[in-house]
């Protein structure tokens, strides 16, 4: 027996030993594992549509140096969410986490603020593509923002998606192995770009604070005195960006020798994601004419550099790189959804998994799931109205949702949670963890600083629904992930589940 077949068996071991059918395909290597997290984060997505955050509130410092802040806080929650998928690597892996070191309640709210942030940030995900199209394309073709428009952007971008997923992770994963290299290649060809038509190489402006807010940042901050609260809005531009590396675990199931390369893969997109980011965001800086009329332009200040600065054909090569590297993003945003969706129903946490939790025979992929979280999130777009506030929620919502599971993990360390995977920190974590709570705290308090104060009224009623939710339905009804015995029943209903795989399109149930 090769290593590779002695990797196979211990991942489906591990999956039995856990009370759950191998049912999906094992196709990702490790490089895939990582490619699909680093598309989901892609910094020529969320680090190009976000820019204004930064150049309309303190400026150049608030890219110099808040990346290098961002990136790191990311990397201390990367670690902590590595430890814990190279115990328990399962689709779902935050689900499943917080189940299993927290409890039944700490892991269906983990689920719920996981999933709603996913099929939110898919939504924004999508309609910052289409803000893009527009802008980089629209005056060429003719096309305006506008409602309808961005509807049927939606309903077609995101069919797309939904449509590839069906067809198998094997095509899924080659795209987003495209789309690692692609994010890669456009990074490195933007900043060598912007440097080599920068007029000067004022690199001083990385580390200057200004004040931009207000009027003179076109209204993206409101105006305030504190250079302080504009650097810490400006954070939110790489905290949001660097999200979504959560996919390496929901894939976990799909990944082979999981427990390795799934922690590898955490880790490494949001490094890698974090330098890249950070050096196109110096060059861009670097590339601006002029700091003040910069942050005047507001949302649009990233076509208003290229525009100044790059010659046409070349910036049209750029905006078609940049643009597919958005619909990949969107593409990958779906498997991770569609598998957070596949693994809470199979615990019955959701209302219709009897059919959220089948999986196809034919493409091995959970069908129901993927179309499931793809027609919400274009649903959610049609409340154009809550759209932005609801947007810098499910930032807050999915960095919530990464410190339940940590929080609980630091609270079983070597008590409840004695078996560690292969990649372990050692008593390093409980300080990273205490770490990721106190930032998700910070988080949580600038996501609702105006002009997003209306976040908090939305959180708050999450909160409140969640709970209720619970207290009268799910207390009774939610059993959560297999433990004890529960797990020794269920391997009759896994050898039939697995044995039944195979033949044409009919779908088969989880175990």
């Amino acid at each position: 027996m090769n290593s590779g077949d002695r990797d196979a068996e211990d991942d489906v071991s591990s999956l039995h030993a856990m009370g759950y059918a191998q049912e999906l395909a094992r196709n990702m290597g490790r490089f895939s594992n990582f490619a699909i997290s680093f598309s989901i984060i892609c910094i020529l997505s969320g680090g190009v549509n976000s820019l204004a955050q930064a150049t309309s509130g303190a400026g150049g410092a608030a890219l110099g140096l808040g990346w290098p802040i961002g990136g790191l806080c990311a990397l201390a929650f990367a670690l902590c969410m590595a430890q814990i998928a190279s115990a328990y690597p399962t689709a779902g892996g935050l689900y499943h986490w917080s189940s299993i070191l927290g409890g039944r309640f700490w892991g269906w709210l983990t689920a719920w603020f996981n999933l709603i942030g996913l099929i939110t940030v898919l939504a924004a995900i999508n309609v910052g593509a289409f803000g893009f199209f527009v802008g980089a394309f629209g005056p060429a073709l003719g096309i305006v923002a506008g409602y309808w428009p961005q509807l049927a952007f939606m309903v077609l971008v995101t069919g797309a998606h939904g449509l590839i997923n069906h067809l198998g992770i094997k095509l899924t994963s080659r795209l987003t192995d495209l789309s690692g290299y692609l994010i890669l290649a456009g990074a490195v060809l933007l900043i060598a770009t912007l440097l080599y038509y920068a007029p000067s190489r004022d690199i001083t402006r990385l580390w200057t604070f200004a004040n931009y807010s207000g009027d003179a940042g076109n209204g993206v901050w409101p105006k305030t005195a504190s250079i302080g609260q504009l650097l810490a809005l400006g954070l939110l531009l790489p905290i949001y960006t660097l999200t979504g590396y959560d996919a390496s675990a929901h894939t976990a199931e799909e990944t082979v020798s999981a427990a390795r390369n799934v922690p590898r893969g955490i880790i490494s997109s949001v490094v890698w994601a974090s330098v890249f980011a950070w050096l196109f965001s110096c060059a861009f800086v670097i590339a601006i004419p002029d700091m003040g009329e910069a942050a005047r332009q507001g949302w649009n200040v990233f076509f208003w550099v290229m525009d100044k600065r790059v010659p046409v054909p070349l910036k049209t090569v750029i905006y078609a790189i940049i643009f597919l590297a958005q619909f990949l993003c969107g593409l990958a945003t779906v498997t991770s959804v569609s598998r957070m969706i596949f693994a809470f129903a199979r615990d019955d946490g959701l209302p219709g998994s009897h059919l959220l939790k089948r999986v196809s025979r034919r493409f091995r992929t959970p069908v129901a799931a993927i179309w499931t979280g793809a027609i919400l999130s274009v649903a959610f777009t049609v409340y154009a109205d809550a759209y932005s506030t609801v947007v810098s929620v499910t930032s807050i919502v999915l960095y919530l949702s990464y410190a339940m599971p940590i929080a609980a993990g630091l609270l079983a360390y070597r008590r409840s949670w004695t078996r560690m995977g292969p990649w372990d920190l050692g008593p390093s974590f409980r300080i990273l963890a205490v770490l990721c709570i106190v930032i998700s705290g910070g988080i949580f308090y600038v996501g609702v600083q105006p002009p997003n104060g209306q976040a908090l009224t939305v959180l708050l009623a999450i909160l409140v629904i969640t709970g209720t939710i619970w207290l009268l339905i799910e207390r009774r009804r939610f059993r959560g992930p297999p433990i004890g015995a529960e797990i020794e029943r269920r391997q009759a209903r896994i050898a039939a589940a697995e044995a039944g795989l195979g033949g044409d399109e009919t779908w088969g149930a989880s175990a």
